[in-house]
């Protein structure tokens, strides 16, 4: 998606009035302030002792309860977008293994150079052996592919895609719309798209909520989804972190665990006492 589109969905949400999400969409869905229940087999898989390098960060990612409001159930074929240094994948891999299917789906590169195209295909190749050393399970278990080269018969046969943290890329690159699309293609007619997205004030300026400094404002989110064909099913607060005033001028990357631009410890330890970003979490359903 372009800037100036998103521009355009920025401005028609305030031209319309738009209430705050959980308000626009009572009829699917709401905010969910208190937490939520939690299925045993994802509490077991959180609990995982292949998890214990990644579980520091459950404080801030919130895994149990993000997948468990995203509805992700143990034999669901469930799709990771963009899946980066593994955190979400390790998971995944150990709580659908049994059961289910994770699936990496990588991003369309076709109209980039041959060397980004050679790299999102290496990514994709490797992805269910790195999944199944994490996961200690049988490579078999994982696939993955990308957007770029989608097989007919994947189409239709994914219950849930999870967007982590990866929606500003997607707009800042201008392949918003195009991958949306894709993701859409993929799932099944009741399926669901779970984005966890770094939140922008709902009054930030263009320029700060554009996706160039990793923030997004909630509202334009929740618009863009709207109009590539999804139901607003509702949010969660479970990923919150009202500490981070999210007008970083190094952007999102400020925070933990990035550090960008920290110059000693002493600046490290003072952003751990924000956390890592505030995040929205929310669900949108496929509509016919």
């Amino acid at each position: 998606m372009s800037r100036l589109n998103l521009a355009l969905i920025a401005l028609a949400a305030s031209a319309v009035g738009l209430a705050p999400p959980a308000l626009a969409h009572q009829n699917e869905g709401h905010a969910h302030h208190a937490e939520i229940k939690v299925d045993p087999a994802l509490a077991a898989a959180v609990a995982h002792p292949l998890r214990k390098e990644d579980s520091a960060r459950d404080i801030y990612r919130k895994p149990d309860q993000t997948l468990a409001f995203f509805q992700v159930g143990p034999t669901m074929k469930v799709g990771e977008y963009a899946p980066g240094g593994g955190w979400y994948s390790r998971l995944l891999g150990i709580y659908l293994a049994s059961k289910g299917k994770l699936v990496g789906l990588f991003a369309d590169m076709s109209a980039a150079n041959e060397q980004r195209q050679a790299a999102v295909q290496a990514a994709a190749a490797k992805f269910p052996s790195e999944v199944a050393e994490w996961a200690k399970q049988p490579a078999e278990k994982f696939s993955a592919f990308s957007l770029g080269t989608i097989p007919d018969d994947e189409k239709g046969t994914f219950d849930r895609i999870l967007v982590m943290r990866a929606m500003h890329n997607l707009m800042r690159s201008n392949i918003a719309d195009n991958e949306i699309k894709k993701m859409r293609e993929l799932l099944k007619d009741d399926g669901m798209i779970g984005i966890e997205q770094h939140r922008a004030r709902p009054d930030a300026s263009f320029a700060d909520s554009d996706g160039s400094k990793g923030y997004l404002r909630e509202a334009d989110v929740i618009k863009f989804m709207e109009v590539n064909g999804f139901t607003f099913v509702g949010k969660s607060e479970a990923n919150a972190n009202p500490k981070d005033p999210a007008n970083w001028p190094g952007g999102v990357w400020t925070l933990p665990p990035t550090y960008a631009g920290a110059k000693d410890d002493a600046e490290k330890a003072r952003l751990n006492t924000i956390g890592e970003s505030d995040r929205m979490t929310l669900l949108f359903r496929k509509r016919a």
